[in-house]
């Protein structure tokens, strides 16, 4: 273990001033390429320059922030969201991004300097609440999307993504892609409840697990509920529900899945009408693309089987995501030496670092959230749990710069 040290007051001081960009209700409210979305950039881009970083900001308004160090190797970095939900919490994604701070101030302090450089990034909208879809300035950079297609996307009041960064001067002139980097590390809250249930520190991510949504419509026939008797109607609302209870014993055949029927809309919607159309959406998820494909197989032929006219259309389908093994190994040195309690995890949220394990070496730290809350105002992540993570982050980046740099002699 080295003997440079978070500031753990220091740390929760900037979760603390930076929740009040966009502060509501007890938690936040900061959209994509907002007014407060500005604000925060701004005052993460003033403590970025007092540390002497060199900022650039690329064409989708990703934010980079360079640390030299004593090589030309290509950067290590640091960082997550700025960005949040409508009804969000103070922890989401800017953890990542304030740990990476305090451990460039850490190094600052203690005259450190890594072999490799190292980059503090803010990636822009990771959340999707305002532009669709979610992770965008991070999928542009890794040449998931065109920087038109991002441009092109709107708000619900028609505002586009390109007039929004335009309009808070956030448009960079570098490339989406031109910002080298060597290897990603990302700090995150759980946003799940595992890790406080079982008492650890520290969830050594593994990757994140592949994700799929379907559109489903079942047709059945409108009727009178008062004057058909039940054995002759074609009631598309009680097929939508052996369909809900089906999802729910899919998820639970097969070992760490989950699914769910999130959203339903039921036509006519009458009280004395028997449904006869219901729209639904159904969402798997697994770590691994071929249980994806069992759950898929049985839930066509649920959909099938259900007695009414029924159609399914894939709406989403997001791969699974195995992480780096050398980044997760920094990770796993990390918690040793700092003797902290940790488990392996697999990530059942999107982030920004799925985009990038495509691109560089990459993998993520989790912390845990309080009652598995997040996207909430309750979100709450205790300052001893922020500094072990920013800590872990700090040994992780230079277990990986000693052993990237001097592979020969690295244990």
């Amino acid at each position: 273990m080295s003997n440079l040290i978070v500031n753990e007051n220091r740390l929760w001081d900037d979760l603390m001033v930076t929740a009040e960009f966009g502060a509501k209700d007890g938690g936040v409210c900061r959209l994509t390429l907002g007014p407060e979305d500005k604000a925060v950039r701004d005052w993460f881009s003033g403590q970025c320059n007092a540390l002497g970083l060199e900022m650039a900001v690329d064409e989708v308004g990703n934010m980079f922030a360079l640390r030299k160090g004593r090589s030309d190797l290509p950067p290590i970095a640091m960082g997550s969201h700025l960005d949040t939900q409508p009804t969000g919490g103070r922890f989401d994604g800017i953890l990542g991004v304030l740990a990476g701070l305090e451990v460039i101030r850490v190094l600052e302090d203690a005259g450190y300097v890594t072999e490799a450089p190292l980059m503090l990034v803010n990636w822009t909208n990771e959340e999707g609440s305002r532009f669709n879809p979610s992770m965008l300035g991070s999928g542009v950079y890794c040449g998931v999307h065109e920087r038109s297609y991002a441009d092109a996307r709107q708000d619900e009041g028609g505002e586009t993504f390109g007039d929004a960064l335009e309009a808070i001067g956030y448009r960079g002139d570098r490339p989406a892609g031109s910002v080298e980097l060597g290897a990603m590390f990302e700090l995150h809250i759980e946003q799940g409840p595992i890790l406080e249930a079982e008492g650890a520190s520290i969830g050594i991510v593994q990757g994140v697990q592949g994700c799929r949504w379907y559109e489903v419509v079942l047709t059945g026939n409108s009727a009178h509920t008062g004057s058909t008797p039940m054995g002759m109607r074609q009631d598309a609302l009680v097929a939508a529900s052996h369909l809900v209870v089906a999802v729910q014993a899919m998820a639970l055949a097969e070992e760490d899945a989950v699914g769910s029927v999130g959203f339903m809309e039921v036509l006519p919607n009458s009280t004395n009408v028997i449904p006869g159309v219901v729209r639904l959406n159904v969402d798997l998820r697994h770590p691994k693309d071929a249980v994806l494909d069992r759950m898929e197989a049985s839930l066509q032929e649920t959909v099938a089987s259900l007695g009414v006219t029924a159609k399914i259309t894939p709406i989403s389908r997001t791969d699974a995501v195995e992480f780096d093994t050398e980044c997760i190994t920094s990770v796993r040195h990390a918690v040793s030496r700092l003797n902290m309690s940790a488990r392996d995890i697999v990530s059942g949220a999107g982030h920004d670092a799925q985009h990038l394990a495509g691109h560089v070496p990459t993998t993520m730290i989790f912390v845990p959230s309080t009652n598995g809350l997040s996207h909430n105002p309750a979100e709450y992540t205790a300052p001893a749990e922020c500094a072990n993570g920013a800590q872990v982050l700090l040994e992780a980046v230079l277990d990986y710069d000693r052993r990237m740099s001097d592979p020969v002699s690295a244990p």
